[in-house]
């Protein structure tokens, strides 16, 4: 491995760079969707501890090669969050902040659902949910059958989980011991047009994916710390894991939080310019 792979992700013991990398993809995320009139804005913000995590601590990857043979692998699987993974990319130098300024716009490839056509560091289009923790599991397993030691991490959201095909990969995963496939779930517990509750419940949710043969780790998946230690998965095991993140849809602007109103609404004009400014004021306390 040439140098240029080894200084990858800072490993660092200290939650300050991933902070303020998760405070600068909520505010872009923001901008983007405020700019192309997008939905998801509280998808989005829900996962930005997560991703920021990832990117600045966890996750194996090269913004100057990004399709580097050793990576590590992340798939979005709840896609219609895109705008904080492209934030995220952008961020840590994988193509220039600028592009961020094209999302959702006409001849876009900032698709508002995520994409790989033409955007480094995006492993796998999604969208239709469901989809994501298949084929990360499929990559595992063509990793492990080549003898290779990149992770494949996959996050999904929480009502996602009412999907099948899920449940057969994550049957799947754990029969063929694919210890270096992590899912995420990202449990803010609102889907769609009300709270997964309402929906369909997933309850007892961690027992769920132990009996299915994981291991399971539930975390604040708004603290860093422990985010980045049930990410990072020193255990020796063959047992893929499952972090379960309990969220807080929105989070990070007050008014945005816990309303399915934001899976849909636009943020503009007063809304966006207070949103801005309660990111501001988390900043400078």
């Amino acid at each position: 491995m040439t140098q240029a792979h080894t200084g990858i992700h800072a490993r660092t013991d200290s939650a300050d760079a991933s902070r303020d990398l998760a405070r600068r993809v909520r505010r872009h995320a923001l901008h983007m969707t405020s700019r192309g009139g997008s939905s998801h804005i509280g998808s989005a913000l829900s996962i930005a501890d997560i991703v920021a995590v990832l990117y600045a601590d966890v996750l194996r990857v090269n913004p100057a090669d990004p399709g580097w043979g050793g990576r590590d692998r992340f798939i979005l699987s709840k896609g219609h969050a895109g705008a904080a993974v492209y934030a995220v990319l952008a961020e840590r130098g994988f193509f220039p902040l600028e592009r961020l300024r094209e999302h959702y716009q006409d001849g876009s490839m900032l698709s508002g659902h995520v994409s790989h056509k033409g955007i480094p560091g995006v492993e796998f289009s999604t969208g239709s949910l469901g989809h994501g923790l298949p084929v990360a599991t499929g990559m595992a397993l063509g990793a492990q059958l080549d003898g290779r030691d990149h992770r494949v991490v996959a996050l999904l959201s929480d009502g996602e989980c009412d999907e099948g095909s899920n449940w057969e990969a994550a049957l799947f995963a754990a029969h063929h011991r694919l210890s270096r496939l992590t899912a995420i779930i990202d449990y803010n517990k609102i889907q769609s047009l009300g709270t997964v509750e309402e929906t369909l419940t997933l309850e007892p949710f961690a027992d769920k994916w132990r009996a299915f043969g994981w291991r399971v780790r539930e975390v604040d998946g708004h603290d860093h710390t422990h985010l980045r230690a049930a990410l990072r998965d020193d255990e020796a095991s063959t047992r893929p894991l499952c972090v379960i993140a309990h969220t807080v849809k929105g989070k990070g602007v007050s008014f945005m939080e816990q309303q399915v109103l934001w899976h849909y609404r636009t943020p503009r004009g007063a809304e966006l310019e207070a949103a801005l400014r309660e990111l501001d004021r988390e900043e400078e306390g």
